[in-house]
């Protein structure tokens, strides 16, 4: 698994285990070193996710993962439509709380800022705090699924890159009670529920913010690439709070 520490070495980390592929990055290193962060070859890796977004739904689900997860798959809804809000915001908690996964309900208002953000700026890109620097993850809606995938497998199988975290939103209730239900799978070999929550959270850190500069960092990831920085993501986690709860649970798993 690549671990990120300085931005500019994000399209220079390789796998020592190709020797040949690790040692053409190294020669290359000098060449990104020159450019200012934030314009190593962007503009090539965001033509590199549109391309896998136009795979999405196509390709086979990754191993663990349900195919058309939809909710009446795991939600009797005409059982709960005499219940409020509330009332199905406590079944849902309480049907995940001894699931080893991630979930939610999220109120309308929020979810529709997100949503018709995510309309005009589909892709992201998110840092999960790793015990030694951070690990980057691209973030690719398709509908109201939310795909993520690291942004190593991306750089090394491009439209082959398997999705190792999905968030799926549920809208089915929101006119009628004002919430959308969210739950996820992911790939625990990848990542444990802690990791996966972070993710989550950094979408609604993202996306639902009131805060232009930290909605301003998608907006440029999208329309204007050769422009975006990757520490800038750090720096909105850190300030968020969110990478220092994850880097406290996994000193903790460690002792």
């Amino acid at each position: 698994m690549s671990v990120i520490q300085l931005s500019e070495e994000n399209l220079l980390k390789g796998t020592k285990s190709d020797p040949a592929a690790f040692e053409s990055r190294l020669e290359k290193r000098n060449e990104f070193r020159k450019q200012p962060v934030g314009h190593s070859r962007q503009g090539d890796f965001i033509k590199c996710v549109e391309q896998k977004a136009n795979t999405l739904g196509k390709q086979p689900m990754s191993r663990g993962f349900t195919k058309d997860k939809t909710l009446s798959s795991i939600f009797n809804i005409e059982m709960v439509k005499d219940k409020t809000a509330e009332e199905i915001k406590q079944i849902w908690q309480q049907y995940f709380a001894a699931k080893d996964t991630v979930y939610a309900v999220i109120p309308e208002e929020k979810f529709d800022l997100i949503w018709n953000r995510a309309q005009s700026c589909p892709t992201f890109l998110c840092a999960l705090p790793r015990r030694e620097g951070y690990e980057f993850f691209v973030g690719q809606w398709s509908g109201t699924e939310l795909h993520f995938t690291a942004l190593i497998n991306i750089q090394t199988r491009g439209e082959a890159a398997a999705s190792q975290l999905i968030l799926y939103h549920y809208p089915e209730l929101k006119e009628e009670k004002g919430i959308v239900l969210m739950t996820a799978e992911m790939d625990s070999t990848f990542m444990n529920v802690a990791e996966a929550q972070c993710i989550a959270n950094q979408v609604q850190l993202f996306y639902a913010t009131d805060r232009k500069e930290t909605y301003g960092l998608v907006e440029t990831f999208n329309f204007r690439p050769n422009d975006f920085k990757y520490m800038s993501v750090i720096a909105e986690l850190e300030q968020s709070g969110l990478g220092a709860k994850l880097k406290c649970a996994q000193n903790q798993d460690k002792t």
